[in-house]
């Protein structure tokens, strides 16, 4: 399906303003449906609160933000990003990404990052795609929050199975030294930001990365938080 110019990708009704993507009433639409634990994101009675799985064992970043669960129609938008090469839903996807994230920031008291970092794809599926929806999404929003992002932090260096496709304790093992980092991260707080999570396998593993390499926290922002 080809981007209409100035048209809503959800409801087709004409934008106010075009690079929008996603008209203000589908926006809203979205906005607070998703009731999850502030660290580990997945579904729990406060917003606030670590919920008791993060209590008994805390992942090892320090909050999640996420704008949905994985269902339509934002679930559909993503697949459309990922899989049918269109590309130019990753700057509305990023806007509502980035208004989840301000509004964490005021409702959770949730500090601001020195930088921004995606999640990398192995250079031959990167290859395939012909692009990284994690790099597509950090581009706007490292520029929108005025902080650093280099598209090149972390590098993918083996070429693991596909994640969706194994069981949660056959991702972590298939992820084991998966990653390397590229930039020195010394004393800053990061954002890793990714399209889903669901059992949090890659972004832990990315987490543990940063910390044991000096950053002072990891933030981890998505467009959905499932299971």
């Amino acid at each position: 399906m080809l981007t209409v110019p100035g048209l809503c990708w959800l409801c087709r009704m004409p934008l106010a303003l075009s690079g929008w993507g996603i008209c203000s009433v589908c926006t809203r639409a979205l906005e607070g449906r998703l009731i999850g634990c502030p660290q580990c994101g997945l579904p729990a009675f406060s917003q606030t609160l670590p919920c008791g799985r993060c209590l008994k064992k805390s992942p090892p970043w320090s909050a999640l933000v996420a704008v949905d669960d994985y269902i339509p129609p934002l679930s559909r938008l993503i697949h459309n990003l990922k899989f049918s090469h269109q590309s130019s839903l990753a700057q509305p996807l990023a806007r509502l990404l980035l208004l989840a994230v301000l509004h964490a920031r005021r409702t959770r008291a949730l500090p601001k990052v020195d930088r921004v970092m995606n999640v990398p794809l192995y250079q031959r599926r990167h290859w395939r795609r012909g692009y990284n929806q994690s790099d597509l999404l950090c581009r706007p929003l490292a520029r929108w929050l005025n902080c650093r992002y280099d598209a090149a932090a972390i590098k993918r260096v083996q070429a693991t199975a596909i994640q969706h496709q194994l069981s949660a304790r056959l991702r972590k093992r298939n992820l084991k030294n998966a990653f390397r980092l590229e930039l020195p991260v010394n004393g800053l707080h990061i954002a890793l930001v990714d399209d889903v999570v669901t059992t949090g396998s890659t972004v832990a593993e990315l987490s543990r990365l940063l910390l044991q390499s000096g950053a002072a926290s990891v933030q981890v922002w998505c467009l959905c938080r499932t299971l």
